[in-house]
Order: C-alpha cells, then sequence, then structure tokens
C-alpha cells in the first residue's frame, strides 16, 4: 500500500506541475465546453498525459479510467485520474482547483490523493492508514482528523457547497436549498470536502460530478474520521451528488434533509 500511495503521490505532482505551468500563464491558454458543458484546456489533457505516463510506466497491468483519457485495460485494480479539478476555476485563475489521483482495488478505493498546486498543498490517504496534508515538498506534514467538539446538529452546522460561484448553478441551488435554509453556508478557500477532513467544516455538499471527482476526496474524509456517501445512501464514490460530513449522525440528519 505504501508503494501504491507513493506512486498516486508521484503521478498527482507530475499533473500537478504541468497544470501550473499552464497556470502561471492563462493568456495563451484556449479552452472549450465538452458536450456536458464542462470547459476542457489543453491544460486537463496535458497533466492527464503526464499521470498517465508515470501509471503505465510503473504499474503497465493496471487499469486506468481519466476524465479526459476514458478507461483503458482490465482488471481488479484501477487508477482514477482527474487531472484539473475545477477548469472553470483554473481558467478564470482561481487557485482552488485540484489534480485528484486515486487508486481502485476490486471495488473499493484503498489510496487517494489530493494536490491542490496553486496553494501548495497536498492530501492523501490510504484505506484503513489514515489521512494527512502537507506542503507539496513533504514538509509541515499533519494527520487530519474531524472535529470531535463541533456542535452535533445540522442546525448549527457548517456547510461548504461545491461548486461555488460563478459556476454554482439554478439546478445546484435547488439540490442544496434544504441544507442551506437549516445550516450555515461558509465560504471555503479549499475544496469543502478536504475542510471537513481536516475539522474546518462540518459538511459539505457537492453537487454535481463523476466518480474521478469524488475517489480521492471520499477516502481522505472517511480516514479522517467523516463520511461521504451519495443520494442513495450508499458510501462510497460515483456520479451525481455527494454529501461530506464528519459524523454518521450529522451525514443521516444532513441525507434526510436533502432527500426525505
Amino acid at each position: 500500500m505504501s508503494d501504491d500511495l507513493e506512486l498516486a503521490r508521484t503521478a498527482a505532482l507530475a499533473g500537478a506541475a504541468v497544470a501550473l505551468r499552464h497556470f502561471d500563464d492563462l493568456s495563451g491558454l484556449p479552452h472549450e465546453r465538452k458536450p456536458d458543458g464542462s470547459v476542457v484546456t489543453a491544460a486537463d489533457r496535458e497533466s492527464e498525459e503526464a499521470i498517465r505516463e508515470v501509471l503505465h510506466r510503473e504499474r503497465p497491468d493496471d487499469a486506468i479510467l481519466g476524465e479526459e483519457g476514458g478507461a483503458e485495460g482490465t482488471g481488479r485494480r484501477r487508477w482514477i485520474i482527474d487531472p484539473i479539478d475545477g477548469t472553470a476555476q483554473f481558467v478564470s485563475g482561481d487557485d482552488r482547483w485540484l489534480v485528484l489521483v486515486a487508486l481502485e482495488d476490486d471495488g473499493e478505493i484503498v489510496a487517494g490523493v489530493a494536490a491542490v498546486p496553486a496553494q501548495g498543498t497536498l492530501w492523501w490517504a490510504t484505506r484503513g492508514g489514515g489521512a494527512f496534508q502537507a506542503n507539496l515538498d513533504g514538509t509541515q506534514e499533519r494527520r487530519l482528523s474531524v472535529a470531535d467538539a463541533r456542535p452535533g446538529a445540522l442546525a448549527d452546522a457548517t456547510l461548504g457547497i461545491i461548486p461555488a460561484p460563478p459556476n454554482y448553478l439554478e439546478s445546484d441551488k435547488l439540490i442544496a436549498a434544504p441544507l442551506v435554509a437549516r445550516a450555515s453556508q461558509a465560504g471555503w478557500e479549499t475544496h469543502a470536502g478536504l475542510l471537513v477532513a481536516s475539522g474546518e467544516l462540518d459538511l459539505a455538499l457537492q453537487t454535481r460530478g463523476q466518480v474521478w471527482d469524488f475517489a480521492a476526496t471520499s477516502l481522505i474524509v472517511t480516514e479522517a474520521g467523516g463520511v461521504c456517501g451519495g443520494a442513495d445512501g450508499i458510501r462510497g464514490p460515483r456520479a451525481g451528488t455527494h454529501l461530506f460530513a464528519r459524523s454518521a449522525a450529522l451525514w443521516h440528519e444532513a441525507h434526510a434533509a436533502l432527500w426525505p
């Protein structure tokens, strides 16, 4: 597991280095819309290529699923990649975008890495091994834990909603409305799900996404002692809306408010 985690970190940092080069000079970076309306750029594609190159070299027999390059290979082990999570933020110069790499083994996420390159931080977890955060250079490492002393009821909870404006659509507003009415909505400077893992938020609601948006972050929150799952009540990453919470009790209360 430690070898797989190191590989995930190496791959994420390779993608981060490519993306940062583009982020430092966005003036010449064209972007386009995919059929689903999301933004894609050369930075997304080149970052994913760099990540895939690392994985191909070290784990040639493993399958890969990436947002831009699709699926390749078969087998019980599958790497799940989002080369730039938050491309709309990226192209606007917002530093909250992520590079996400996770490993799935027999249908279970066992390692996950979330780099926040423009903020200089790296977040990671392994199944049963805890969740951690450090600087990109490996300094100031700390173990993550959801806050135990925070209020336990939804009415007292702080809530972060993903995506943030201006990418917050009317459909997102409708999904989030039951929680916004009962919890205290808060802004977030780093992905709100990661702030649940660090104990800085009680709840995070990500209104839309695919498995690559959640594979790494769901494990980080879980290993920090929190809970992540979808509208169907099943824990773990998949397409759709996901709810992150610092405790099972708070997750169930928030889930019941969203999907009575």
